[in-house]
């Protein structure tokens, strides 16, 4: 009996991919090259395919799901976010669309915490003037960052992220503030102080941390106005979404010395980078590494194929459908 076609649109870790290919006929992707919705429309019908192994950055508008053949009964997304599938039109057309929840949240905290580190210490610049052959020796005044030892870290957004970033914070001796939209119970507060609006959350922290999903209710949401709310030598630190950030703003902070430094894995319509992160020393700048350990993507990649095994080997409700 021939096997169920699956269309994976990026190379996935090798553990994952050995999987898939043990279990269905696959159409891979070996250059790697992000596929636009036509490409995946079309790779999608010529080879007849039931399912979809897509990842973030993956076109899947509405356009792209009507184009599909019928023949598809699941996409599957590695990654937590959604928002570059179109939910509604998936819907409309009866494919599931599942995703990877509970796998990432240490590793990515991992990089937030990283991220505050060296911001706060100053890392990044430290880092390129060794290796510019630039250092000429120890000095009582150089590069002096600041301690996180009493600061106040606020969390914006307390999911699984957000409380694995606070239990890490905690041994730097850090205080925890958080902003979400519902307070959490006590026992997973851990002595956390909430805030319930955003002026005093902003007022009171001396690092933001940004764990808030992306689309149209969160664009630019640390906007010029809310930077001005936060303290003078305050820190950004942003592993969420690209698009909650105004990048202008944000510089604009930065260079005017309001703003101490910011550390940032995630940008608005990446891979392109706003141009004037390029030449402010104050800002440490990641490839989007958040999920990047070889546990957690063969993890999120397993997650994946369960989902996908559920619908289209056992004819079971995806354990992780969005929707």
């Amino acid at each position: 009996m021939s096997k169920p076609v699956l269309l994976l649109t990026r190379r996935f870790p090798d553990a994952v991919e050995a999987r898939a290919q043990r279990d269905y006929t696959t159409i891979p992707n070996p250059a790697d090259v992000p596929m636009s919705g036509s490409q995946i429309a079309r790779a999608a019908a010529e080879g007849e395919a039931v399912g979809i192994l897509c990842a973030a950055g993956d076109a899947l508008r509405a356009e792209t799901i009507a184009a599909l053949p019928e023949s598809v009964k699941i996409i599957a997304t590695f990654s937590v976010g959604t928002d570059h599938i179109d939910l509604e039109a998936a819907a409309a057309r009866g494919i599931v669309v599942s995703n990877t929840p509970d796998v990432l949240s240490v590793a990515t905290a991992e990089i937030a915490m990283l991220l505050i580190l060296t911001a706060a210490r100053r890392g990044g610049e430290a880092e390129r003037l060794v290796r510019a052959r630039a250092w000429t020796g120890w000095a009582p005044t150089q590069l002096m960052g600041v301690t996180l030892e009493g600061k106040r870290l606020g969390i914006l957004g307390m999911g699984r992220i957000g409380q694995a970033l606070a239990q890490m914070a905690r041994g730097f001796g850090m205080e925890i503030h958080y902003r979400n939209r519902n307070r959490l119970p006590p026992a997973e507060e851990q002595g956390a102080t909430y805030h319930g609006d955003d002026t005093a959350f902003l007022g009171a922290i001396d690092v933001l941390s940004m764990h808030i999903p992306g689309g149209a209710a969160t664009r630019h949401w640390l906007d010029a106005r809310r930077i001005a709310q936060l303290r003078p030598g305050a820190i950004v630190v942003n592993t969420g979404r690209g698009t909650t950030v105004d990048d202008q703003a944000l510089c604009a902070a930065l260079q005017s010395g309001h703003l101490r430094a910011a550390g940032l894995d995630v940008f608005d319509g990446e891979p392109k980078i706003f141009e004037g992160y390029h030449t402010a020393p104050n800002v440490v700048l990641l490839p989007h590494l958040g999920s990047a350990t070889v546990e957690t993507r063969d993890a999120m990649g397993f997650r994946c194929l369960d989902n996908l095994d559920a619908v289209l080997l056992r004819g079971e409700p995806a354990p992780h459908k969005v929707g």
